[in-house]
């Protein structure tokens, strides 16, 4: 959807930063081959202050991680950081304190997440 001008039509921060978003996602949540365990140092390109270091297997700390990741990392940090059957086993909480267009974008591209959602995933 675009904001109409008289002269042009400019896209609405929604749908720029949802591609933004879906430009950076990996092919496949199989791709997703990041620690099960143990503690990830996140790198500063990902996160430039605050906490960097979060142990995996708390699921608070890992919600965290989770949450830095989707919003700040590339696509190689999110498949060396991120697991696919955590991403998929936290999705209903985690996509709840993500931003509405990475939510939008990640939920499009994997039907996984989108079935997700409600917690009815396999």
């Amino acid at each position: 959807m675009a904001v109409s001008s008289s002269r042009f039509s400019v896209p609405n921060a929604f749908e720029l930063l949802r591609e933004q978003y879906s430009k950076r996602l990996p092919w496949r949540l199989e791709d997703l081959t990041g620690p099960r365990s143990g503690t990830v140092d996140l790198p500063l390109h990902v996160v430039w202050s605050g906490r960097t270091s979060y142990d995996v297997e708390q699921p608070r700390s890992r919600m965290g991680l989770y949450r830095t990741v989707l919003a700040e990392g590339q696509c190689q940090d999110l498949i060396d950081y991120l697991n696919r059957d955590l991403l998929i086993g936290q999705w209903p909480v985690l996509r709840t304190l993500i931003s509405r267009p990475l939510r939008a974008a990640w939920e499009a591209a994997f039907v996984e997440l989108a079935s997700a959602r409600s917690g009815t995933a396999a």
